[in-house]
């Protein structure tokens, strides 16, 4: 656990927060989200009543919150109670207030979309394909991240298949597999890239995305070929495939003179795709101005 709590904003409210690093996980203040919602004269006190109402009701997501240090207005620490994500989207659930209303519809809504989804699976790609031209992603680089989606579902079937548990030993498999291709371990890779609860594989450029996508194909394929019994033997051929991906990657590096694993995140990369875009619609622009001049 990081031990200096951070603020987050929400409508020019400060919110404390704490990173897990551990666990990958934000936990917030709960008293600071029950101020920002409630405008209450005293949100602590409001939090005490609705926190025994929810206990009394049976709620465990109140039971399983827990307290953290954080930095008071006075400056010095006290113990706060959290909740990391979802222990704060079901308490917000439980207030009664206007501000609170936005939150409860997109629950709603999101809800609504996964029963579809689970109907109609194809949706999850329709879906997926919009939010990442939302995000500002390139057509390319999102067929590329689509297709890496379902070479990691052939390699968790193949796990499963296997044996493998899902959680912690998928974690352990991934890990391997990604020191194998690109010399980090998963953690150290986010964090070269700065990030935090960020999925990595949409933080990747096109081309490493296409390594670990090698790395993680490679790894089904020996998988299917060897039929690993124990999990060391998983470990085994996790280090394999991810070594396959790792000879490549060293290959390209030596041609192009430059490493292929990029600092750059989501945000920086999106950055650059649109200042290429902009650059060549500068360009356009000057040609007709021109055209235009010479006519």
């Amino acid at each position: 656990m990081e031990n200096k709590d951070t603020m987050q904003l929400f409508e020019d409210k400060k919110i404390r927060s704490v990173w897990d690093a551990e666990k990958e996980e934000w936990f917030f203040s709960i008293v600071d989200v029950v101020a920002v919602l409630t405008e209450s004269r005293d949100p602590a006190a409001y939090w005490r009543k609705l926190k025994q109402r929810l206990k009394d009701e049976g709620n465990q997501t109140v039971t399983n919150c827990h307290a953290l240090k954080m930095t008071a207005k006075d400056g010095k620490k006290r113990q706060t109670d959290v909740a990391d994500t979802e222990q704060l989207l079901r308490i917000i659930q439980s207030i009664p207030s206007p501000k609170a209303e936005p939150f409860k519809l997109w629950l709603a809504e999101v809800g609504k979309e996964r029963i579809e989804e689970t109907i109609d699976p194809e949706l999850t790609i329709d879906r997926a394909l919009e939010t990442y031209l939302k995000k500002g992603y390139s057509r390319e680089w999102i067929n590329q991240r689509l297709q890496a989606i379902q070479v990691r579902k052939e390699l968790t079937d193949e796990w499963t298949d296997r044996g493998v548990k899902k959680g912690r030993e998928f974690a352990i498999l991934t890990d391997e597999i990604t020191r194998a291709w690109s010399g980090l371990s998963t953690r150290q890779y986010k964090d070269f890239k700065g990030l935090k609860k960020e999925n990595l594989r949409d933080n990747m450029s096109t081309t490493e995305l296409v390594l670990n996508m090698l790395a993680e194909t490679s790894t089904k394929d020996i998988s299917k070929a060897e039929k690993p019994e124990t999990f060391e033997e998983n470990v085994s051929v996790a280090k394999a495939g991810g070594g396959i991906a790792g000879i490549a990657r060293k290959a390209l590096e030596e041609r192009i003179g430059k490493s292929v694993i990029t600092s750059k995140n989501a945000v920086q990369l999106n950055a650059v795709v649109s200042d290429m875009i902009e650059s060549s619609a500068m360009v356009v622009e000057k040609r007709i101005e021109g055209k235009n001049d010479s006519d």
